[in-house]
């Protein structure tokens, strides 16, 4: 393993790299693998929230904890490090944006948002300014130079694999971004890097939560940015018929049988969210099933065509299904799916595949 080829790359010059450390053991091992490979390594971390505050938040990506996790490896490594204090822009950009996509009766996707913006549009412009070559950092994907450009490609392990998190990267970011632990088969793999390094985080957990909600109570952050997301309101049916109440839209997502309160009888869901009227509509299964989505912000990393034939993952957790994009000149799009999805939510992602290349994605703006 040599120089920048450690995602499929073929750059294997020395050369000067930031790397965007977390303080977990992917981004560890990240630095780590660039030390190895004789190149000139930056550690840097944002500071994404009130240092106080984060003091003691284990687990939780730029918290307190893990600037000094990451300070630690950064030790270790023989390498310079780096603390930037991105907390306004984070503020702005992420959780503003987070809170207020409920008060839309949208469900978010922060870590998206959190790419987009702080990590890699203004970490780019770090990068940059430290005289660096490249970015790194220690996300679960593959970047290949292809004949018309960089090309984005999904991680060996498709346990691991993180691009439907990256779709909004653009052209320009994914050729100064490197990914070194693209070609990974496991985790495992990432943990005996840290482990040959004898790196302090080599067996530190992953974190499995919001970053700016470790205690999991995201409505305590929705309530302060945007409190009319929290206004109570009325439950109905597809006829229209109230059945219920609840204490605000921030706690519906589309798709959701748990937590109605509507007690015994057919299984329920929420089809719709109604955010003028604070209103939750719940119907049957079939109720959920979409074939046409419709892109907002769309990002394309392809071709030139305007409709092709792709696989759309509408949310992290489905799988790619085959489907065909029409892509207009005003950055939107429609995904018309070969097969009815469940679950189509405005505010998620629809990530757009041909094969293990990402084509691009954007944001649902609604379905029929």
């Amino acid at each position: 393993m040599s120089g920048l080829a450690t995602d499929g790359e073929g750059d294997t010059s020395p050369t000067r790299v930031v790397v965007a450390m977390s303080g977990g053991v992917d981004s560890s091992a990240t630095a780590a693998l660039l030390v190895e490979a004789g190149h000139d390594v930056v550690g840097v971390t944002l500071q994404l929230y009130d240092h106080g505050a984060a003091i003691g938040r284990a687990n939780s990506c730029c918290a307190g904890k893990d600037i000094h996790d990451a300070r630690a490896v950064a030790d270790a490594l023989g390498i310079p490090h780096y603390v930037v204090d991105m907390e306004t822009t984070f503020r702005t950009e992420v959780m503003t944006r987070f809170a207020q996509s409920y008060a839309d009766g949208e469900t978010p996707i922060p870590c998206v948002l959190c790419n987009q913006t702080v990590k890699f549009r203004d970490l780019t412009g770090i990068a940059r300014d430290l005289g660096a070559g490249a970015l790194a950092t220690g996300h679960y994907v593959r970047r290949f130079d292809g004949p018309d450009g960089p090309i984005l490609a999904k991680g060996v392990d498709p346990a691991r694999d993180q691009s439907y998190f990256l779709f909004a990267t653009t052209r320009d970011q994914l050729a100064y971004l490197r990914f070194p632990l693209g070609a990974m088969t496991s985790k495992e793999e990432t943990r005996a890097i840290a482990r040959r390094h004898n790196l302090p985080v080599a067996e530190k957990r992953d974190s499995q939560d919001i970053c700016f909600v470790p205690d999991r109570d995201y409505a305590r952050v929705v309530a302060q940015l945007a409190p009319d997301a929290l206004r109570p309101g009325e439950i109905v049916d597809l006829e229209g018929r109230v059945i219920g109440a609840h204490a605000g839209i921030a706690h519906y997502t589309i798709g959701q049988r748990k937590g109605l309160g509507l007690g015994g009888g057919d299984p329920r869901y929420v089809v719709a969210i109604d955010a003028r009227a604070a209103r939750i509509i719940v119907g049957g299964q079939a109720a959920l099933t979409r074939r046409r989505v419709f892109l907002r912000a769309v990002n394309w990393l392809g071709g030139d065509e305007m409709e092709t034939r792709v696989e759309a993952r509408v949310r992290s957790t489905r799988p790619p299904r085959p489907a065909r994009v029409l892509r207009r000149n005003d950055g939107t799009a429609e995904v018309i799916l070969d097969q009815p999805e469940i679950g189509v939510a405005p505010g998620q992602a629809c990530v757009l595949y041909q094969g293990e290349r990402v084509l691009g994605g954007g944001w649902i703006a609604g379905a029929d």
